[in-house]
């Protein structure tokens, strides 16, 4: 914890000046993302991905005003989404790829929620994208509001 702490306080005027646009990037490249698998490529989103999509939405806007204004505090209400969005789409994609809980998946909704529209390299599908970005995020967040917190 230590080296964190040093990191964050050698780095300090960095992350607070560059990594709120970052987070910003990060959540507009996902909603674009998961606009086109739905819009572009026609896949039906699950109850699952909706879910996910309303935790993901938000932050496009939240991070971006926060950017613009170099709002440091922005962690505060970006952090809860970020980390139920976590919770979100790691538990999809564990309906998806394990049989821990494919019964949670059969019967979701209209669309399946153990459905694959995509399978790159056997294990990255679009629950897994999402919860990259959410990781991501969640990461940058956390940089944020420790930097906002040194002196």
């Amino acid at each position: 914890m230590k080296r964190f702490n040093d990191f964050v306080r050698k780095h300090r005027a960095f992350i607070l000046e560059h990594v709120p646009a970052a987070s910003w990037a990060l959540s507009v490249i996902a909603t674009l993302g998961s606009l086109y698998f739905s819009e572009v490529r026609g896949f039906i989103p699950c109850t699952y991905c909706w879910y996910s999509r309303i935790l993901m939405y938000p932050l496009v806007v939240i991070l971006g005003i926060a950017a613009v204004r170099k709002d440091h505090r922005q962690s505060i209400y970006v952090l809860p989404l970020s980390i139920m969005g976590i919770g979100m789409a790691g538990f999809h994609y564990l309906v998806q790829k394990t049989d821990w809980f494919a019964h949670a998946g059969n019967s979701c909704g209209i669309v399946p929620c153990n459905i694959e529209y995509i399978n790159w390299l056997g294990f990255i599908t679009i629950p897994f994208l999402a919860l990259v970005a959410f990781i991501g995020i969640t990461i940058l967040q956390f940089l944020v509001f420790r930097a906002s917190r040194e002196p």
